[in-house]
């Protein structure tokens, strides 16, 4: 049996290079799948160069470039054992007014965190049933709780049902799909109103995925929610 091979989208930086980092590591040949091409390059070599990394170009809200990242990474080696639909976009916002980034910079986060991973999802799946392979979405710990004015937290809401509707979907097939919902995490452009707030280092979530990746075949592990110690449950 050979290698096994593992697709990420949002690998440039953050939670997805942990992850890739992580999974290399752990004897996996890893895709990765993000916009940031130069990102994506450095990364290759930084995991072994091409016989242990391929860069995928793709922005997770085209439909085409999501079928073309699997089919490379199905075509590099022969087989897709699991995807980290990961990539995510978060900005502020307010319904009332007065704060927060303005309502025409909100369609990308929502193409973003909806879309991209049902798109991943879509083109993905039939590769996953194959193989009975796994799924993983990246939602939020915002996205089990309210959060006053946050567009943010209602996609991440969206990610947690996608996945209840994937795994219902999936029954039968062997695939088993998992959310991984973390607090914050110190990847760069925390709001200067949780600067001093605890976070969690990418590599921690990184840990969780590979924690639901490396259980038996007959174990699904639906949901992980992981905060850093002292975060407010309600932040």
């Amino acid at each position: 049996m050979g290698e096994r091979v593992l697709l990420i989208t949002g690998a440039s930086r953050g939670i997805g290079a942990a992850t890739a980092r992580l999974a290399a590591r752990a004897g996996y040949r890893v895709a990765l799948a993000a916009r940031d091409r130069a990102a994506l390059a450095g990364l290759v070599e930084e995991l072994g160069g091409p016989a242990r990394a391929l860069a995928v170009p793709c922005d997770v809200t085209d439909w085409d470039q999501c079928r073309a990242a699997v089919d490379r990474a199905e075509r590099a080696w022969g087989r897709l054992d699991a995807v980290f639909g990961n990539a995510g976009h978060s900005v502020s916002t307010s319904f009332v007014g007065g704060h927060g980034e303005s309502p025409e910079r909100w369609r990308e986060m929502v193409l973003t965190n909806v879309l991209g991973p049902a798109l991943t999802a879509r083109a993905a799946l039939p590769a996953l049933v194959r193989g009975g392979g796994h799924l993983v979405l990246t939602g939020s710990a915002a996205g089990r709780g309210v959060r006053p004015g946050s567009l943010y937290s209602a996609t991440k809401w969206a990610v947690t049902g996608l996945a209840q509707a994937l795994r219902a979907e999936c029954v039968g097939t062997g695939v088993r799909v998992t959310v991984v919902q973390p607090g914050l995490v110190d990847t760069g452009g925390i709001p200067a109103d949780r600067a001093a707030d605890p976070k969690l280092d990418p590599a921690d979530v990184a840990r969780a995925v590979l924690y639901a990746l490396d259980q038996p075949s007959t174990v699904d592990v639906n949901e992980i929610l992981i905060r850093p110690v002292g975060q407010d449950p309600w932040r």
